[in-house]
């Protein structure tokens, strides 16, 4: 075991082994192999490139070189090409800090079976009049930033539960496929996370509209991996035990509480609320939409017509079957 596996426990490091091809034999190798293409892409700047910091890349591409060099370029590509999402960008920023006050994101103290760090999100606890969507993605991002500096959750990945009671048609017509882009290309194509599984729960039949437009832009993987249950908590606790579960998702624990992540990261800063003024953030969705590509915009320029989404069936949820592989 070389300083670099240092903070993996014994299992760990067999899942390392076992699931990722993790070798501590030729692990500075596998890193120098990746590193060395960096002058490959002299268009962009790599910020960082010690050891540890690549590490989590090739973690979260099994230790295929080209794969986790090809994660590793998106990672500051993204934050290139969307300078000002990343401006101010800590904790105690107004529009991240009254985010993840709200919950945006939570983590529940418990890991899963698997050892996965489970964050949660109500969808519904969104104040359009406090702050953006752009705000939550920055939120979630830096949570991110936080959590995979633990090398167990490097290795162990991360499960999401988004819970959608009471989240309205009004705030679901601000989910453009713009900004929903966005975030994928933030958090799926752009991230050194390993997501076993993004459950969706309480989902009205027009998040299920939405996840249709969604859909053509996830990878095959994460497809498989995306769970909507319903009101059926019977299959998520098929999936997550209901023992580490708090009761707003049918589970044993306590109702959970929105500020625990946050006073985590902001500690004697949480309860100094300064003024924010949601219009005065320097980028507001609809320039989230100039930012992104003219082939991304081409596919996705658009809100979703709240036309398409009055065909479908308001009762296509009590129908819908939840996937039951975690592959």
């Amino acid at each position: 075991m070389t300083h670099l596996q240092a903070g993996l426990s014994p299992e760990t490091l067999e899942k390392a082994r076992l699931e990722l091809n993790e070798n501590p034999d030729t692990l500075h190798q596998d890193i120098q192999e990746v590193r060395d293409m960096v002058i490959t892409r002299p268009d962009i700047g790599f910020l960082r490139t010690d050891d540890a910091f690549i590490l989590r890349f090739l973690r979260a591409r099994k230790f295929h070189h080209f794969e986790a060099f090809r994660l590793l370029a998106q990672y500051f590509e993204y934050r290139q090409q969307n300078l000002d999402m990343f401006k101010s960008f800590k904790a105690t920023d107004p529009g991240i800090k009254q985010a993840l006050k709200d919950g945006f994101p939570g983590g529940l103290a418990n890991l899963d079976h698997y050892g996965r760090k489970i964050l949660v999100l109500f969808a519904a606890n969104w104040d359009q009049s406090r702050y953006t969507l752009v705000d939550i993605l920055r939120a979630i991002l830096l949570s991110l930033e936080a959590m995979i500096e633990d090398p167990e959750l490097q290795v162990n990945g991360f499960v999401l539960i988004i819970d959608w009671s009471n989240f309205t048609f009004k705030q679901a017509s601000k989910l453009t496929p713009s900004m929903l882009r966005l975030a994928i290309e933030g958090l799926q194509d752009s991230f050194p996370a390993r997501f076993g599984g993004i459950h969706f729960v309480n989902q009205p039949w027009y998040i299920h509209a939405l996840y249709t437009v969604i859909r053509p832009f996830l990878k095959e993987k994460t497809r498989k991996r995306i769970f909507l249950h319903g009101n059926n908590l019977n299959s998520l606790h098929q999936l997550i035990h209901p023992e580490i579960l708090p009761s707003e998702f049918g589970g044993m624990l306590p109702p959970y509480d929105m500020g625990t992540w946050a006073r985590t990261l902001l500690d004697h800063e949480y309860d100094d609320d300064s003024e924010y003024n949601v219009d005065s953030y320097s980028m507001p969705v609809k320039e989230v939409e100039k930012e992104l590509s003219p082939k991304s915009m081409k596919r996705s320029q658009s809100v979703v017509d709240p036309t398409v989404l009055k065909r479908v069936d308001k009762n296509e949820e009590e129908n819908m079957q939840p996937l039951l592989s975690l592959d």
